[in-house]
């Protein structure tokens, strides 16, 4: 097991910045996402990392090949790291789905554990691919330094089950905050029963 986990979001894309929901919409990074990624690799500028993996979608990847050459290395992209598939919501604005379905919107802000968005996944599918990822990473690495690479709000995602950190509001992004989050592993990977992880339901 790995002594911490990088968790580092993804740079923007024009989605994000427009107040879309871009779940599994696979887009580049815009000019404002690329700056992010740069100021990702300047965070981790000198640091010792063993490894680095990355969703294939096409934001977390770019970020990671940013990241990659500032730390000298290659980024292993994975499949099962795509974000949160949010099926006919994507591409809307979250105001006009608070406002066209509102019933739905305010399920999804009280409990998103609850319901999935029409065509779209749930929550627990999610938290089970990347639990399965995250337990093979950490059996691959037994020591050092990992750093992974996720679309948002996947990286809410990873750190609540690695850390138990709450997800807030999955459609909330705030552009100042710091785009990666250092997690000591060892001292708060909890192996629990899956269905302790997810009741109740932190949000």
């Amino acid at each position: 097991m790995p002594d911490s986990l990088i968790v580092i979001r993804a740079g923007a894309t024009d989605f994000e910045l427009q107040g879309r929901i871009r779940g599994v919409v696979d887009i580049p990074l815009c000019p404002a996402g690329v700056a992010e990624a740069e100021h990702a690799a300047s965070l981790l500028a000198g640091s010792p990392v063993i490894g680095l993996v990355s969703s294939e979608e096409r934001c977390a990847a770019e970020t990671a090949r940013i990241l990659g050459r500032s730390m000298g290395l290659k980024p292993r992209l994975i499949a099962d790291l795509h974000n949160l598939d949010q099926g006919l919501w994507q591409g809307l604005l979250v105001e006009d789905i608070r406002r066209k379905q509102p019933r739905l919107y305010r399920q999804w802000q009280d409990n998103p554990w609850a319901v999935a968005p029409p065509e779209g996944e749930l929550l627990e599918e999610a938290c089970d691919r990347v639990e399965s990822v995250l337990e093979k990473l950490f059996r691959r690495h037994a020591e050092g330094r990992v750093a992974i690479v996720v679309p948002e709000p996947l990286d809410r995602v990873v750190c609540w089950l690695v850390a138990g950190e709450s997800m807030v509001d999955l459609w909330a992004r705030d552009p100042h905050a710091e785009p990666l989050k250092e997690i000591p592993v060892a001292a708060q990977w909890a192996r629990l029963p899956r269905v302790d992880r997810y009741q109740p339901a932190p949000i």
